[in-house]
Order: structure tokens, then sequence, then C-alpha cells
């Protein structure tokens, strides 16, 4: 129920449980904002909206609408006060969540079992594989989204067909921190010094200033900006056919690990270790300051030192290992 990162990290559970119960029958429950994803997923049986935005009325109409329903096991994967009630409203005689020690704001009253301890050196999407073993199910070699076939090659809008045909660098504009956000002028000095290759703008709507800006930049780059013209599945086929991504931790960052491609990840107020995007871990960049990471979602009053002081020459060198 988490932000689009989270949520796109908790898909690879999806397959990791069907591979072993193939007659498994999954039902999600997800706020509006990434009940998209969840769509693009053909191993998903069931998604279930929570219109956040009614407060109490919305609480109260996904409590009825569980109701309805007979769940022999709930999986808990936000860890947050908010989940474990929805997770109690499912009436599952197995209520599984994360552990007390890594769980928040009493998340754990509402469940009957939990996985393993794990701390925060391990990645979400490890973490997210640990509640196969209440299960008795294995975890697979190799872990699959749901979201590895979603290419261009069914992307009909008019700029699809100009960037099939070449590889082209994205850059991720913003996150949902402010935070986590490299400042506009990591981006102009970036693109100031970029070679001759296509460069893509990829972000939503409250980015299109910050994108019309860098149009402005001087650069031997041939601009593509995209910012708040994509829906969520041009953006996942964007990422998938992407050669590299750059930008902060992110929704999009984390679709790029588990598309395939790869992603020079910005880190400030998150830890790298529990973030990096899964196959980029040694692609990642993060400023060794005292206050970092904070996981604080405002910087408080330091202005993003963290994120100031990492150097476009630092990332376009990150970009050039990819080739």
């Amino acid at each position: 129920m988490g932000a689009l990162g989270d949520v796109v990290r908790g898909m690879y559970l999806v397959n990791s449980i069907k591979s072993a119960q193939p007659d498994a029958h999954i039902t999600w429950l997800v706020e509006p904002a990434c009940s998209g994803i969840l769509k693009l997923h053909p191993a998903i049986d069931e998604i279930i909206v929570f219109n956040r935005p009614k407060g109490l009325a919305g609480v109260l109409e996904i409590r009825r609408e569980l109701a309805k329903r007979s769940f022999d096991i709930t999986l808990d994967l936000q860890r947050h006060s908010k989940s474990g009630l929805f997770s109690w409203f499912s009436g599952s005689p197995r209520r599984i969540g994360f552990h007390r020690r890594d769980a928040k704001e009493f998340n754990w009253i509402f469940n009957t079992e939990y996985v393993d301890p794990q701390g925060e050196a391990i990645s979400k999407v490890d973490h997210y594989q640990t509640f196969l073993k209440p299960l008795g199910l294995p975890i697979p070699e190799r872990l699959s989204s749901g979201l590895e076939s979603i290419t261009l090659e069914g992307v009909e809008a008019p700029w699809a067909e100009q960037l099939r045909k070449k590889p082209y660098v994205g850059f991720i504009l913003g996150s949902s921190w402010d935070s986590k956000d490299w400042p506009v002028e990591g981006y102009e000095g970036l693109l100031s010094i970029m070679p001759e290759q296509t460069v893509v703008f990829l972000a939503d709507k409250t980015k299109v200033a910050m994108a019309e800006r860098l149009e402005k930049v001087k650069t031997r780059a041939t601009v593509v900006n995209l910012a708040g013209k994509t829906n969520l599945k041009e953006l996942v086929a964007l990422v998938s056919s992407a050669q590299v991504l750059v930008g902060p931790d992110s929704g999009p960052g984390h679709i790029a690990g588990a598309v395939g491609t790869k992603h020079v990840t910005l880190f400030g107020p998150t830890p790298w270790v529990r973030n990096a995007p899964r196959g980029s871990e040694d692609l990642t960049l993060t400023a060794n300051v005292g206050c970092a990471p904070c996981k604080r979602r405002v910087c408080p009053g330091l202005g993003k030192v963290c994120m100031k002081l990492i150097q476009p020459e630092m990332v376009l060198e990150r970009i050039s290992r990819v080739g």
C-alpha cells in the first residue's frame, strides 16, 4: 500500500509464490496512485483499491469489501499502522508481517506471525522475499517482477518510433521526496557535458517547468522532453528500452531494476544498501556527509547538501561504465 517503488519491489513476490503454487489466488490491496502498475502484472488475480482521499469513508468501504471475501493468508508488506489495520480487516487466520524490530507504528499488534528480523542491511526486494519462509516456499534463484515483457514495441505514441531506433539515456527528474531530488543545477551540469547521444526527460507533471528549463541548456546531446507526457505503461516501456537511467532514489528507478535496465542512482537521505535498484548496486553515488542518510522527506535546514555534493562529472563516469 506504499509508494510506487515499494509496490514495484513487492511485485517480485507474486511470481515467487505462483512459481511454487500456481493455483494460488492473489488479491492485492493498494492505493489509487499505484493501482496502474499492478494491472500490468499478469499473475495478480484481483486488485482492490483503497480510496484514501475519502478518509474514514474509504476505510469503511475497504472493511466492507474485505468482509465479502474469505482469505487464507494476508501478507502485510508495508509495516505501518495503516497496513496493519487492513491486514486485520482481511479476517485471515494467518496474518504475516514484519518482525517487531523492523516494523513501525505498532504494526505488529495487528498480525499473527512475523518474518525473521533483518534490519537495514538488506535490500527491500530481498526482505520481501523472506515472506516466503513462513509459507514454506523456496526463494527462486532468479526473481521475476512480471514487468519484463513491456517494451516500446507495443507503444504507439508519436515519440515511440524515434526512440525505438537508437539507444538513449533517461533522466529521471524527481522523486516523491523533496530531500531525495538532485538539484536542477546538477542536471544542467550533466547535460552540458553529455556526449552526442539521445537524452530523454522522464517525470510527472510537477517537473514540467524543470524539464523546460533543461531544454535550454547548451548540449551536444539530442533532447526528447517527455516530462508529464506519458502514462504508467509508457513509462515502464521507456525505462525498459533505455540504455541507462540517471536519477534519485525513486519509483522509476525501481521499475528499472524490475525490467533489467541499469540505473545510476543518486543517494542522499536514504541508504543505498536498502534501496539501490536491483542489478545496479555498483552504479550508486552517495555523498559522504555526517547527516546522511537522515531518512527525512524534507531536508532539516542543511540545503540538501548531501545531494548537492554529487557532481555531474561523477554521474557521467557512472554512465560511461554502462557503455
